[in-house]
């Protein structure tokens, strides 16, 4: 659609294309252009023209993203088939290709591959939990009455003569007084129980949706696996169809996102695998500094629960720590207090850096993303932060801010 404007006051001619379909390498395309015939074309027009396409800009965004969100909710079992199809497609390219298999027994194959690691990984985790608990039931009543020992002692030692003393004092007080300290440690009393009895009532309230989620998740498993082939099983032909109704650019553009993604992703369990080796390693000889028995073992179980959010290697120590200073041993206690505060700092400065290296990114920004990202959504924004960050440098690389850049001024990209 083209509009020709005459300006009464001269010769010239502005022609304003506000919309032109056209067809680039057999693909029909929509752009809003301005061209400029015998002369300058007005200001007014062409600021207005930009700002209608930034806002276009922002709104395919906006909408794009509400669009995923809401969408998302229903459709999370093909999203995490997708995620997984393309996780495994190096797998099952590498069975297609050398064991020249069919592409859907490559990908069966892949898949029962995928199921057996993370079968085996369930299986050692229960396995491991069942020595822990039969250790625990072995070890447990001998320290237990250590530390009832410990108690009755206290109470002895500490809280009775206290408690005489706080009684003398309460009997020197006038019956007001009294009555008053007597109303406040009923308070105290009522809001401890209301508290526990809080506790107890949304506990035994959750079980039936712990027990619901079970039904839930193995149907959104068998989904997600069922995706999962049949995505793989046509992933280039599912590519093939992109390609015919994506732009070059911007196919050039997801491919770059794409790789980088997977750089990272490979990064990231790289970067993971690094610091738990590193933190078993310190663990294992400061462990044999000390004097430890069975240090290996403690090493290696500390490398394992450092993976854990938030306790990490502090769910071993600091329990150990404190037994220990209940049970006199105030040298092993500060040993092993300085080990753990060694583990923590080095956690601390070396995880931005390796996670930097791995996944290619400033340690600088990388250590914003891992703050921003955790202040935000908790433990999970210390994978997200870092993912949010790729995907930004990846489209930096692939040159889509520079190109929509250009689209909002106005040039043909």
């Amino acid at each position: 659609m083209k509009k020709a404007i005459k300006n009464c006051g001269s010769n010239e001619y502005h022609m304003w294309e506000i919309m032109q379909f056209f067809h680039k390498n057999d693909k029909l395309q929509l752009s809003i252009v301005e061209t400029n015939y015998l002369g300058g074309l007005d200001l007014n027009s062409v600021y207005i023209a930009r700002i209608l396409r930034f806002l276009l800009v922002i709104g395919v965004i906006i909408g794009g993203a509400l669009a995923f969100y809401f969408l998302s909710k229903v459709t999370y079992p093909f999203l995490i088939g997708l995620i997984l199809a393309f996780l495994i497609n190096p797998l099952v390219n590498f069975f297609e290709k050398k064991s020249r298999m069919p592409r859907p027994l490559a990908v069966f194959a892949a898949l029962i591959i995928l199921f057996a690691v993370f079968a085996g990984l369930v299986t050692l985790l229960i396995a491991e939990i069942v020595s822990g608990a039969n250790y625990l039931a072995s070890v447990v009543p001998k320290h237990l009455d250590t530390l009832i020992a410990f108690i009755e002692d206290t109470i002895a030692a500490q809280i009775i003569p206290l408690y005489n003393e706080i009684a003398g004092a309460f009997n020197k007080l006038d019956a007001g007084q009294q009555g008053t300290i007597v109303a406040n440690i009923q308070n105290v009393g009522k809001q401890i129980g209301g508290t526990i009895g809080s506790f107890i009532k949304n506990f035994f309230g959750s079980i039936p949706t712990i027990i619901a989620w079970f039904p839930n998740a193995a149907t959104i498993t068998i989904f997600s696996m069922l995706a999962t082939f049949f995505i793989s099983k046509d992933w280039y032909r599912f590519s093939a169809f992109g390609g015919k109704i994506l732009p070059n650019r911007a196919i050039a553009s997801t491919r770059t996102v794409f790789a980088d993604l997977k750089k990272a992703l490979f990064g990231f369990f790289k970067a993971q695998l690094t610091l738990i080796s590193i933190t078993t390693v310190i663990i294992l000889v400061g462990l044999l500094v000390l004097r430890v028995d069975y240090a290996v073992t403690i090493a290696l179980v500390c490398g394992i629960v450092d993976i854990i959010p938030y306790l990490g290697t502090g769910s071993v120590f600091v329990p150990w720590i404190i037994y220990e200073v209940i049970g006199g041993n105030m040298g092993l206690a500060i040993g092993l207090g300085v080990l753990y505060i060694i583990v923590l700092v080095q956690r601390q400065i070396m995880e931005p850096k390796i996670l930097s290296s791995s996944i290619g990114l400033d340690p600088l920004a990388t250590l914003i993303a891992l703050f921003v990202g955790f202040k935000t959504i908790g433990f999970l924004g210390l994978i997200l932060g870092p993912v949010v960050l790729v995907v930004f440098s990846a489209l930096k690389r692939a040159n889509v801010f520079r190109d929509l850049w250009i689209y909002i001024k106005g040039s043909e990209i």
